[in-house]
């Protein structure tokens, strides 16, 4: 009853604060429990909602008045037009693969493993300790904590052969992340408007950095084996760059993995060129059936700019990388970081060099490959029994990642719309190509949630392919 009564309150009052001005006084309580014959409470029960409607507002001490109502109008940013000019570059748009989608989806878009894969449970005694400790305190040094320049040294110069000077901790830059240190890197040996040459395809986050740092990309064609060492040359020639980016180990889209031979005919071309490569580790901890080679470990002479991450494989949260340089070259780079955010969170650093360094790291990393492989196997067969016009040109060795080409009458933005209503979230193949796409390719991830969906997803992408014309 006092629901309907205060309801009925609320109504009338309406059609009061209608007629009447802003700021117009209501009648005191008192009065209103007088006029419709209710309690205090009936009455402050539609107050209420009619201040949670924005109608009126009470003023402690002095009453409630009838709100005045503000008109939105329309935001005129175009001042900034006239003060921003024209960009220098175009920035794509944030990439597909950091989509947040439903739970229930099936997500083949993502670029990170399921929190299954990592290893949590280490990840947060890490983060424990460092809050006790000095990290959460102190500025750390701009190149990083020593400590962790020494794990980053060390772990390169453990696959250096003999005859090779492995890497000092000094020639260590910590960074908050590798994508920060692709934009410094392009723009610290690069240079806005100059050229850069970038494997295709290739990392959308390194063609988003390039573009922002304003240089000029000229893809390298680069298949299963990895670039031809003649075609990179003749690009160098061509361009006049000085800088080659790619990914020797599980790349990202491909998974391809370049063979020994390769890197060194690579290398041969860097140093009779003398320019630098700039080598993207970012799949470090994700070997499968092979074991990564960093190229940087076969190198001494500052050719070789070398990058590797921890936050795919330690945590998403937990944002850490290095970039491994030698010379003028690392200089360069750490004065661009120094300008850019100063110094690295030490509680992160803390808490990266925490996990690892604990026994239990390597055992986790045992047991990831495994479960990796099984997820890349199951997704590998989905594919060749429900969509048998996916090619898939290389099983990879390690990394996240399928590359599937589809028939090349597919629309490829079509097709993921249709996967989408359908409950599937793929990711389109052009953001992996710096120019134009070689063909309709989309990239599956195999670490993410939920694998036993797996065949259910690749059957509707067979079903949305069909109605594609695939």
């Amino acid at each position: 009853m006092n629901n309907d009564s205060s309801s009925r309150i609320a109504v009338h009052l309406k059609a009061w604060i209608a007629a009447a001005v802003p700021g117009a006084k209501l009648p005191s309580t008192r009065s209103l429990v007088a006029k419709y014959h209710a309690s205090p409470v009936t009455v402050q029960k539609a107050l209420q909602t009619l201040t949670a409607q924005g109608l009126i507002e009470s003023r402690p001490g002095v009453g409630t008045f009838v709100r005045a109502v503000r008109t939105a109008r329309p935001s005129d940013y175009g001042w900034q037009t006239a003060a921003l000019r024209s960009p220098q570059a175009s920035l794509p748009s944030v990439s597909g693969t950091m989509r947040d989608v439903p739970n229930d989806a099936i997500a083949f878009h993502s670029g990170y493993p399921a929190r299954e894969l990592l290893p949590e449970r280490l990840v947060r005694a890490a983060l424990t300790r460092a809050a006790r400790g000095d990290s959460t305190l102190f500025r750390p040094p701009a190149a990083g904590l020593p400590e962790l320049q020494s794990w980053f040294a060390h772990e390169l110069g453990a696959s250096t052969p003999a005859g090779t000077t492995p890497p000092n901790p000094s020639d260590v830059v910590v960074l908050p992340g590798s994508q920060s240190g692709l934009s410094s890197i392009f723009t610290a040996l690069a240079g806005s408007g100059r050229p850069l040459l970038m494997e295709s395809p290739t990392y959308w986050g390194a063609i988003l950095a390039a573009v922002q740092a304003g240089v000029q990309v000229v893809p390298v064609p680069s298949g299963p084996e990895g670039p031809d060492p003649a075609e990179l040359a003749r690009a160098f020639d061509e361009t006049g760059a000085r800088l080659f980016y790619a990914q020797p180990n599980y790349a990202n889209p491909t998974g391809a993995q370049w063979s020994a031979e390769r890197g060194e005919e690579v290398l041969g071309v860097m140093r009779s060129k003398g320019a630098f490569l700039v080598e993207d580790d970012w799949a470090h901890d994700f070997g499968i059936t092979s074991n990564p080679m960093p190229l940087a470990s076969r190198d001494d002479s500052g050719h070789v700019v070398y990058l590797r991450s921890l936050t795919k494989s330690v945590s998403p949260a937990i944002r850490i990388a290095a970039v491994i340089a030698r010379g003028p070259a690392r200089e360069r780079i750490l004065a661009d970081r120094a300008a850019e955010s100063m110094y690295v969170s030490g509680l992160l650093q803390a808490a990266a060099l925490d996990v690892v360094t604990q026994p239990a790291w390597q055992t986790h990393l045992r047991s990831l490959r495994h479960q990796l492989q099984s997820r890349r196997d199951l997704l590998v067969t989905s594919l060749r029994d429900h969509v048998p016009q996916a090619h898939i040109e290389q099983v990879p060795k390690g990394g996240l990642n399928l590359w599937a080409r589809l028939p090349d009458a597919t629309d490829l933005d079509r097709l993921a719309r249709d996967c989408e209503t359908a409950g599937v979230i793929i990711a389109a193949g052009r953001e992996w190509f710096p120019a134009e796409p070689a063909g309709p390719f989309i990239r599956l991830n195999y670490s993410g949630a939920n694998p036993g969906a797996f065949p259910e997803g690749a059957r509707i992408i067979s079903q949305m392919l069909a109605r594609n014309g695939g």
